[in-house]
């Protein structure tokens, strides 16, 4: 059975997350969500199942995941999954989420939807975790993802998971995060550190930097996804001093040639 998973990721967690999947599940291709951003019209894939991977922003989706699910047909599909990779909660709200918005646009939602903790990396909060705590969450997450894999395969067809405190956070948080996403780049600065090796615009999901003589420049399309700040290689892009010294993250089993990736 053919599979197409259409992934979004910032420092890797979703991309490792879908190639897992895919191990098991053969025949699958992976898709970048971003590889739609310029282009228009309905999506209708060719492909008997569907899943669709990405982070959890504030117990909601990233816009970019949430603006592609509006343009997706999955009808054609016989099953159609999700899974939300998070290091904090808000899982069952962004399945949730995403299950309305293909239920209003095709008539038919996912069929099941799954939720794995993986190590955050929302920088402008806190840092990653690193050493044996990263390498616990990384193991925990490879374990969920064998299990999640193999009731894709079997083509279980699960009730979504509800929280109802997760429902709230949302209901809060999630409305002032889409209505301030793409201008939080404002907040961004480059330090003398710079090399120019323009590694944080070339792993830009959105392709919201520039390099301008030399050093980035942020366009306000920003998704909020700190890949910029957490794969610059000498740490030279901050968030004002809030992210100074604090732990970068990317998935060790991504390489930054992946993150790059152009359609």
């Amino acid at each position: 059975m053919k599979t197409i998973i259409y992934y979004f990721t910032g420092t890797g967690n979703s991309l490792a997350g879908a190639k897992k999947v895919a191990e098991t599940l053969g025949d699958t291709e992976l898709v970048p969500i971003a590889a739609f951003r310029n282009t228009a019209g309905a999506i209708t894939p060719d492909a008997e199942r569907i899943g669709i991977v990405c982070p959890v922003y504030f117990s909601g989706l990233p816009a970019m995941v949430a603006a592609f699910a509006e343009r997706l047909d999955p009808a054609p599909a016989g099953y159609v999954f999700s899974i939300v990779t998070h290091g904090g909660g808000g899982g069952s709200a962004a399945l949730r989420q995403l299950d309305g918005i293909l239920g209003k646009r095709a008539g038919r939602g996912l069929d099941a939807g799954f939720a794995v903790s993986m190590p955050g990396n929302y920088i402008l909060m806190y840092g990653s975790p690193a050493g044996e705590k990263r390498d616990r969450l990384l193991a925990a997450a490879d374990a969920d993802l064998e299990r999640i894999a193999g009731r894709i395969q079997q083509g279980e067809r699960l009730k979504l998971p509800y929280a109802p405190l997760t429902r709230l956070i949302k209901a809060v948080m999630y409305p002032r995060f889409r209505s301030r996403v793409h201008g939080d780049d404002r907040r961004f600065t480059v330090t003398e550190k710079c090399t120019s090796c323009g590694i944080c615009a070339a792993v830009c999901p959105a392709e919201n930097i520039d390099m301008v003589d030399g050093r980035p420049v942020w366009n306000h399309r920003c998704e909020l996804c700190c890949g910029c700040i957490h794969l610059c290689p000498v740490e030279a892009i901050q968030a004002g001093k809030a992210t100074e010294g604090r732990q970068r993250y990317r998935h060790p089993s991504v390489g930054i040639a992946e993150l790059e990736r152009r359609p």
